[in-house]
């Protein structure tokens, strides 16, 4: 407890619930506004006034102080400080405070505003809604208070400032601190070591290769232990003078270990067990000047549970923490953040079985601890374990950051036998729980860096959930979906729907000025995930067996069997390695943008048995209708309106037909099918959607190239400049002639691909303009009569066009999150949101 005299500064934490003591009267709420902000303060009188619009009404003050516990609770798990204004003065209304205070793990403060008597009396009867306060309640909290004082700290307040009298009170200060683990200030770049647990050679070795000499690196790296620095190795007392000297001059920080944490006590005359290696530690110690053990004692008492660096992006403890005990103090914490969370279980060595907390992690923050040997150090879900069990004679790790960048050395020998060996796998392995219902039940709103915040309703959810779940590819290997594509604005031109001229001209106005029109090929939007082979699939994506996959823009296999998936990536990485990609662009997998020809097989089969049928039964009516109405005319009879509309009509049915033949033909197993990639969406550490298309065209040209099987398809391409009307006419007349041979449509692209105009917003990636004949296939036979353009010109075409957007920022941003190693969940969301707003209602023929 701590007696402040005029003029004393109050520490308080900046996260803590600040519990105001007094008798009525005292000048708490005074004491409140002079020193908090409005919105920290919640009084117990406000509340009785919410409950029953009278602030002095005291039987309204159980409803009053639940409404204040609720509202407390709300603000302290946000992690904001919240300041009690009640006199507080009973016992039992400050143990609800300080249980309200563990329960959100942050800090109880008490500041005492211990006023004389008579001056409560004089204030309250100079407030006009409490001259009539009897002065025996006055007394009774000054009574109680007075008889609270010396308990204050044992009740479970952490710190607890006592003012004493009206002067104190007036000229006290209270000042913010920051809790010790927030040092997110601190933005590195940092080493983070694993467990050395006594192998100071071992240290010395990783220390040096990762740069630093004599405990200090040369380019002001910092590094940060992760705990557990003695018992077991060789030499106890080299690693603690090698870290404590580091820790000193300021280039290392350091957290406690479990087994810091039993050699504190030990130190402190505690009794302890001198098992697991204490007793190793304890012998080397006694060769050690009393000074130096000193100097241990007082360092080992000084480390705090856990850092929370780089602004908020790095979380380093020593057995793991889940993310709503980053940066809050409390027992609880500490514990977790030392020996982690066990299942109650003890396993056939006899040892506890560890909870799996990184299986659940869905924290932004990366966290990175040690506790738990382990062979490998691998990122689980945005966590990694870096004790790779130097002791046990397997190396000791450590972790660049932000580099993400793993550096090891081998134990020079097995230093002490483990009691069970090192398990095969990492905390998870890929038997973990990478992907949870709770990733993607309900409202979702996904924050993208490109587009900001982006909601999913609650109904698309669940659409997409469906197929995600019944239909889909299985997701370690569904990394990304392709954005839904936006069609030209509405021609006004005689007989024509749409029209490249307008997208042309979209693209100038949004300040584009190159663009490439890409031709758009007769077939399905495919992604093709080709990994170099089985073991890059496994190490990088998970899996066992596939190389790869290939899935529709909804996230389906194109084909059932998985045989034929694998020829196709076959020959697709044949491809990619004799174009020498995996070694120029530095990965072991490519993820592509392609189209599948023909229409695929399951759309081919709805145009043979839906389109085609009409087609056939126009082919059939029609020229029969026009024979009998030619028959008529020779005889006489007037016909001529009806013969002109069913010649018209025949002529459309014609069209029809030959437009959707153009999307079918014949395959004879993968004979006949053909791969048209057109843009190379990100490989291993890189996101390639920013990369401008004539780069990216040349990729894969070199790609198409290097194809010796018939496979890939070259995706033919014309470069306009939007404010040169020569180039404009040179890029409508390629549509035209595309267009008018059967061809589909074409794209038109921004040539730097990921644009934003002058007002900052995303340009639309790509805009789709098809030609005259295909919108027959999507309008039907007539849709090119006047009277039905005339009528399909009033489409709505804003919802399309934002759709476009959005989905493309999600595409984006789980483009970024994969090759940034972001865990499979984080990449999901991005994914899935794709696909939910899919199930938002909007014209599907646009």
């Amino acid at each position: 407890m701590t007696v402040d005299t005029p003029g004393r500064t109050l520490p308080v934490t900046d996260l803590s619930l600040v519990v105001l003591v007094g008798a009525s009267g005292s000048g708490k709420s005074t004491f409140a506004r002079r020193h908090f902000k409005p919105t920290e303060v919640i009084s117990s009188d406000f509340c009785r006034g919410l409950v029953s619009d009278d602030e002095n009404d005291q039987s309204a003050t159980r409803d009053a102080f639940d409404v204040l516990h609720y509202i407390a609770g709300k603000r302290l798990a946000a992690g904001r400080r919240t300041v009690v204004d009640a006199t507080s003065v009973q016992p039992d209304a400050r143990r609800q405070l300080v249980e309200l205070a563990r329960k959100f793990d942050v800090l109880p403060i008490a500041i005492v505003l211990d006023v004389p008597e008579e001056v409560c009396a004089e204030r309250n009867a100079a407030r006009t809604d409490r001259a009539d306060m009897p002065r025996r309640v006055i007394q009774r909290h000054v009574r109680e208070l007075r008889r609270s004082l010396r308990h204050l700290e044992r009740e479970g307040f952490r710190k607890v400032h006592v003012l004493r009298g009206t002067a104190e009170v007036e000229s006290a200060t209270v000042v913010t601190e920051k809790r010790f683990n927030d040092l997110t200030h601190l933005t590195g770049p940092f080493d983070i070591v694993g467990d050395v647990h006594g192998c100071a050679a071992e240290l010395e070795a990783l220390l040096g290769k990762l740069g630093y000499v004599d405990g200090v690196h040369p380019d002001g790296r910092t590094a940060v232990f992760v705990g557990d620095l003695v018992d077991r190795g060789p030499d106890s007392p080299g690693v603690l003078r090698r870290v404590m000297s580091m820790v000193r001059s300021g280039d290392a920080l350091c957290v406690p270990g479990n087994h810091e944490n039993k050699y504190g006590r030990y130190l402190r005359g505690r009794k302890v067990q001198h098992t697991h290696g204490l007793a190793e530690t304890i012998a080397q110690m006694e060769g050690e000047s009393e000074e130096f053990r000193q100097e241990v004692r007082e360092f080992l008492d000084g480390l705090v549970s856990h850092y929370v660096l780089d602004g908020g992006k790095l979380v380093v403890c020593h057995a793991g923490l889940p993310e709503k005990y980053h940066g809050r103090t409390s027992g609880r914490v500490r514990s977790h953040a030392l020996y982690g969370d066990t299942t109650g279980e003890t396993d056939e060595f006899g040892l506890p079985v560890r909870y799996p907390w990184a299986e659940d992690y869905r924290g932004r923050a990366a966290v990175v601890y040690g506790h738990t040997p382990v062979p490998e150090a691998t990122w689980l879900n945005n966590t990694i374990c870096l004790d790779t069990g130097a002791v046990f004679g397997g190396k000791l790790t450590a972790l660049r950051w932000p580099e993400r960048e793993l550096v090891d050395v081998p134990a020079e020998r097995v230093w002490y036998e483990p009691t069970k060996p090192l398990r095969s796998e990492a905390p998870g392995g890929q038997d973990g729980r990478p992907l949870d219902l709770a990733d993607v039940h309900g409202r979702r709103v996904v924050e993208t860096r490109h587009a900001g915040r982006i909601g999913v309703r609650e109904e698309n959810a669940a659409a997409a959930l469906e197929v995600m779940s019944r239909f889909a590819v299985d997701p370690r290997l569904l990394p990304y979906l392709p954005p839904t594509m936006a069609p030209t604005a509405t021609s006004h031109r005689d007989g024509f729907l749409e029209h490249p001229a307008e997208a042309f001209a979209q693209y100038r106005d949004d300040g584009v000025e190159r663009v490439v029109c890409e031709e758009k090929h007769m077939g399905s939007r495919a992604v093709a995930l080709v990994c170099r082979d089985a073991e890059a699939a496994r190490k990088r994506f998970g899996v066992d067996g596939p190389t790869g996959s290939l899935y529709t823009r909804t996230g389906r296999p194109f084909f059932d069997d998985d045989s034929v998936t694998e020829e196709i990536l076959g020959r697709l990485r044949s491809a990619v390695e004799s174009a020498g990609l995996f070694a120029e662009l530095d990965t072991e997998w490519l993820l592509l943008d392609a189209e599948l020809m023909p229409w695929s097989l399951k759309a081919s089969g709805l145009l043979r048995s839906q389109y085609a049928a009409v087609g056939a039964a126009s082919g059939a009516v029609f020229p029969g209708a026009v024979a009998a109405l030619e028959g008529a005319a020779a005889r006489g009879v007037d016909v001529t309106g009806l013969l002109a509309r069913q010649r018209e009509r025949a002529a459309e049915a014609a069209a029809f037909t030959a437009a959707y033949r153009r999307y079918c033909w014949t395959t004879d197993g993968l004979d006949g099918v053909r791969l048209a990639p057109f843009q190379v969406l990100a490989v291993q550490g890189r996101s390639l959607a920013a990369l401008p298309h004539d780069q990216q065209l040349a990729l894969l040209d070199r790609l198409v190239e290097h194809d010796g099987t018939g496979l890939l398809q070259t995706t033919r391409r014309l470069y306009v400049d939007t404010g040169d009307p020569e180039s404009v006419r040179a890029g409508v007349d390629w549509w035209l002639e595309m267009t008018g041979r059967g061809g589909e449509g074409m794209v038109v692209k921004p040539l730097g691909a990921l644009v934003r105009s002058e007002q900052g917003r995303l340009v639309q990636p790509g805009i789709k303009c098809r030609g005259r004949e295909y919108l027959r296939i999507i309008y039907g036979p007539e849709y090119t009569r006047p009277d039905n353009l005339a009528r399909l010109r009033s489409r709505f075409l804003n919802h399309k066009r934002s759709l476009a957007l959005r989905e493309y920022a999600l595409g984006l941003e789980a483009l970024d999150r994969l090759a940034e190693g972001e865990p499979l969940w984080r990449v999901h969301e991005a994914v899935f949101g794709v696909l939910a707003l899919e199930s938002e209602p909007v014209d599907p023929r646009l």
